[in-house]
């Protein structure tokens, strides 16, 4: 009774110091829209507009209103569920955003069904195999491809398989799949933007969590007893590094959220980010800071996660021992 009081402390404390990070990155989202250059009653209205005109816009819309003011009405309408209106369309901020979350969710999953697996996959079979070929190559590539950010692997596709083969659109823009072929016409070159660092990342994380486990003294003892290797990898290494790699893989998820704000935007594909991207352009702020405090949310969570597979990975940390 005693560690589980004290893992539920654990948790409670993770969870307390994330929802004073998203308190805190509100505050910064708020800020760094109110910032911004340029004034969304202007883009609105253009250019031709007179003073006038944009004051009483501005006054409209509430934007002569203390800063303080406008940041408690916003967190408190994002908290219970009311996101506003859109400054520049009118249209309800939460439908804007419901809109495009579908698609964002769909790059993200398909991406982490493909990537997860495959990275694991490699990354325990370069374990099996140290010193080998392929563990070579698994642990070379996954070095470049680490090393390679998500707007240059984007641009390279788009160079080689939609501007030189022109086997794929070099544009994913869409607003619906008629077939299993479109689809994968469609996704596949974000998809492979997105999964080259991640799956990199996670296969050399699995590979080295499972060769630690490997040198233990009780992986020695069963090579000893003539227990074949696969069965060691298999029935001992792996469920020992479970923990471990989960871990691993909540925090490339969290990860993956920075990149598929570069790849949405590269190919013009119609998720949450390329909206908050448009929405920096037209000053749009209630979308804005809506979408921004929805990825700093998700990432948060994903960490939290992260920890608390953690904590259950390590007996220690899950009994509260030092």
């Amino acid at each position: 009774m005693k560690g589980q009081a004290l893992f539920a402390t654990l948790i409670l404390k993770r969870a307390g110091a994330g929802i004073f990070t998203l308190w805190f990155v509100s505050i910064l989202v708020f800020a760094a829209s109110a910032i911004l250059p340029g004034d969304v009653a202007e883009a609105v209205l253009g250019q031709s507009a007179t003073p006038e005109t944009i004051a009483a816009l501005r006054e409209k819309l509430g934007l002569t209103r203390p800063l303080w003011e406008q940041y408690g009405d916003w967190l408190f309408g994002f908290v219970s569920g009311d996101l506003g209106q859109s400054l520049a369309s009118g249209a309800d901020v939460t439908q804007l955003i419901m809109d495009r979350l579908s698609n964002t969710l769909l790059l993200g999953g398909l991406t982490a069904a493909i990537a997860v697996p495959f990275a694991l996959l490699i990354g325990l079979v370069a374990a099996t195999f140290p010193g080998s070929a392929g563990d070579r190559a698994v642990t070379i590539g996954s070095l470049v491809l680490v090393s390679v950010p998500e707007y240059l692997m984007a641009t390279i596709l788009v160079m080689i398989f939609a501007i030189k083969l022109g086997w794929f659109p070099a544009v994913s823009y869409t607003t619906e799949f008629t077939s299993f072929g479109h689809l994968f016409s469609v996704m596949v070159l974000p998809i492979l933007a997105l999964s080259a660092s991640i799956t990199a990342q996670m296969a050399r994380m699995t590979r080295a969590t499972v060769l630690n486990i490997l040198g233990s003294t009780f992986i020695e003892m069963a090579l000893l007893k003539g227990v074949s290797r696969w069965r060691i990898i298999f029935t001992h290494a792996l469920p020992n590094a479970i923990g471990p790699i989960a871990n691993v893989v909540a925090l490339n998820l969290a990860y993956l959220l920075s990149g598929v704000v570069i790849v949405e935007t590269i190919f013009a594909y119609p998720g949450l980010a390329k909206l908050l991207v448009d929405a920096v352009a037209s000053r749009d702020f209630p979308v804005v800071q809506s979408c921004a405090l929805i990825f700093c949310a998700s990432y948060t969570v994903l960490m939290l996660v992260a920890d608390v597979l953690a904590i259950l990975a390590n007996p220690r940390l899950r009994r509260g021992g030092h």
